[in-house]
């Protein structure tokens, strides 16, 4: 009875979304653009990536001389797909020769992705909070589409691998409108230049007249630190040898060593904070930064399973708000006579949560800093 009460205890308001807290490391080794990449990414998390005008101010702090240094921005000229909610598309079934390349908005048709104008009217899938589908029998254009959905459940229908893939096909298929082009929330940004972590951030801090693409072959972005002026950013040539500045996750830390679940806990509970709660969208994009570097196929996150409730909980207290489990994990229909139960990350693939023994051996993360 205590244990129940415990846990129904547990029950709380979802953590609000926070900023991404880095800490940046000034590199002191003359480098291209892409070795000072690859050197970050094995040392840290990534080239460093800034979103607004405090992280620009430390990373002029961390930086000890007074040269062009390379930051994570480079020119990608690529069109990029992205769904409505913001998440990266990471999936992409395009059908034979698709996309064309003329048109910004998807459809599916027969199972697979097409593009098309998003002025278009066409039937449309939704989803909701609990992850359902729901058909909308109307014609619409990509954009009321959207607005539909967002107004009346949660966001246009995302696809997120083969395994949802197949249930939105089969969702058509049962409303018989195979054969028929069904908006689905895909759409086609063009991004020029994108920080080497994937990173959303739209903050810049160009130099008067940057970028200028001097010389047709300036694609990536160094700061030019001067003594006694701002620093601002130049586009430069990636082939110049430049020092570097690389970042890592503030809060969050990768330790490579294979434990269970519960030796995992102890260490970070001994060494840092604990086992990192994953709240929300961003916290989730700061695990996936840091999960890439695992040498482990999954990685363990403060979750775990309550057979004496049948829900899943973090160890920080607080009751799973924010939801993104793979197909087919997540349910409270755990198999407890087995073995207990415990939430991990892929560190592949799309890197959604998943279930696993608590005596599995992986990688894992802890929080270094109290929310």
């Amino acid at each position: 009875m205590d244990q129940t009460l415990h846990f129904i205890l547990l029950i709380a308001l979802c953590s609000v979304s926070e900023c991404v807290q880095r800490q940046y490391h000034f590199i002191n080794e003359m480098k291209n653009w892409t070795e000072a990449q690859r050197y970050c990414r094995e040392k840290y998390t990534d080239l460093a990536t800034v979103d607004n005008i405090n992280d620009m101010n430390k990373l002029n702090k961390s930086v000890n001389n007074d040269k062009e240094v390379w930051i994570g921005l480079q020119k990608t000229g690529r069109d990029q797909w992205q769904w409505s909610s913001g998440e990266p598309a990471l999936y992409l079934n395009w059908a034979t020769g698709q996309p064309e390349g003329r048109d910004d908005c998807a459809v599916m048709k027969n199972g697979k992705f097409k593009d098309l104008p998003c002025s278009d009217k066409r039937h449309l899938i939704c989803n909701n909070t609990s992850a359902e589908l729901i058909f909308v029998n109307q014609l619409m254009n990509w954009t009321d589409a959207q607005s539909y959905c967002r107004q009346n459940h949660t966001d246009l229908v995302i696809v997120r691998n083969q395994n949802e893939n197949q249930q939105v096909q089969q969702f058509i298929r049962d409303r018989q409108f195979s054969g028929s082009h069904v908006w689905i929330g895909l759409f086609r940004v063009t991004k020029t230049w994108q920080w080497s972590d994937q990173s959303n951030s739209s903050y810049t801090y160009w130099k008067s007249g940057e970028p200028n693409n001097a010389g047709g072959s300036e694609n990536c972005a160094a700061v030019e630190l001067n003594s006694g002026t701002q620093e601002q950013w130049l586009d430069m040539s990636c082939t110049k040898p430049y020092s570097f500045v690389c970042h890592e996750d503030a809060e969050l830390i990768l330790i490579k060593k294979n434990l269970p679940w519960s030796e995992a806990l102890r260490y970070c509970r001994q060494n840092h904070v604990d086992l990192v709660s994953v709240h929300s969208k961003e916290i989730q994009r700061r695990v996936m930064n840091v999960v890439k570097q695992a040498s482990t196929a999954a990685v363990w996150l403060g979750l775990r399973h309550s057979c004496t409730v049948g829900i899943w909980f973090w160890v920080s207290g607080e009751t799973v708000c924010y939801q993104n489990w793979a197909p087919g994990y997540g349910t409270s229909e755990e198999d407890c006579e087995h073995a207990v139960r415990s939430g991990a990350v892929q560190s592949g693939r799309d890197q959604r949560w998943i279930s696993r023994r608590e005596t599995e051996k992986l990688n894992f993360i802890c929080s270094k800093n109290l929310e």
